[in-house]
């Protein structure tokens, strides 16, 4: 752990579904965040670690700021402000597709007072014509001055390298503070619920989505050959319990294969995967609920 190299700590922030997650996994290869199209997705603050033998890497992947609307909505907003006084520098990405909005101009208000090199990274440039990029990158820095602006897609790779490179330009010298093969600090456990997590807002009707939660009671190698993981799937109400269930189970079942097949490239084995489905009135309202369901707001 005493090898040199470039290393630090980088916040990757902006408004909800600018693709912050879909950005993070690409730096690191492999899934560590959960994807969707249905905004504030991302929940805790993810570490993803991006290393070669000059530079290590740690992005932090934190939730969209938004207007909160109960107790988990504040503990994100929370959660993704804060780490602005942490990190070595700032990835401030945008969505080339959306005009600048309140949401943009509240960040942009915060990174005023930040003190470490702020990126601005446009991304999602594959969804419009090149001729409209130069006034995208013209109205955002009449409010900021940026280190340097990357318009990237996330989704398809185009500029993602380059970007990193500046980014390790721009890092001090310092320890690797992770072995080569880590590519998230986050316990496995955390990333098989997030993987769960994902495929319910995947599947399900709006009313369920940010109604959820997952606990994963165990992981325990059965045998040579297979991994059990124990589940549980948190709703607010009996009526989103019975869109989770479906028909004769069978919306539980398809969320459990999907799941499965990407808790497998995960673990890198079989995996036989439980899930049940509980109800836990308004837990997103509940202090008590939300530190039981590792949403701890007095870490912030």
């Amino acid at each position: 752990m005493d090898i040199k190299k470039h290393s630090g700590f980088v916040a990757i922030i902006g408004r909800p579904n600018v693709g912050k997650s879909t950005f993070l996994n690409r730096a690191v290869g492999q899934k560590v965040a959960i994807m969707s199209d249905k905004a504030q997705t991302t929940r805790n603050k993810i570490q993803g670690i991006y290393t070669t033998e000059e530079t290590q890497i740690v992005f932090i992947d934190t939730p969209g700021i938004h207007k909160p609307h109960s107790r988990l909505g504040d503990f994100m907003v929370k959660a993704a402000l804060s780490t602005l006084n942490e990190v070595d520098a700032v990835l401030f990405m945008v969505n080339a597709t959306q005009k600048r909005g309140r949401g943009d101009d509240f960040i942009i208000k915060r990174l005023k007072e930040v003190k470490k090199p702020i990126f601005l990274v446009i991304n999602k440039i594959d969804q419009i014509h090149p001729d409209h990029l130069l006034e995208i990158v013209d109205d955002y820095r009449k409010e900021l001055n940026f280190q340097e602006v990357y318009p990237i897609s996330a989704l398809q790779g185009n500029n993602c390298e380059e970007l990193i490179t500046a980014v390790s330009a721009i890092l001090p010298e310092g320890p690797q503070f992770y072995p080569e093969d880590q590519v998230t600090d986050h316990p496995e456990r955390f990333i098989a619920g997030e993987l769960i997590r994902e495929k319910v807002l995947e599947l399900t009707r709006e009313e369920v989505p940010h109604s959820v939660a997952v606990i994963v009671e165990r992981v325990q190698r059965e045998d040579e050959e297979k991994i059990l993981v124990q589940a549980t799937i948190i709703v607010e109400r009996s009526s989103q319990k019975g869109i989770l269930i479906g028909k004769g189970g069978q919306m539980l079942k398809t969320i459990g294969t999907k799941a499965r097949k990407d808790i497998e490239l995960l673990l890198g084995d079989k995996v036989y995967l439980e899930l049940w489905v509980k109800v836990q009135s308004n837990w997103r309202d509940k202090q008590t609920d939300l530190k039981a369901l590792g949403y701890r707001q007095d870490d912030y």
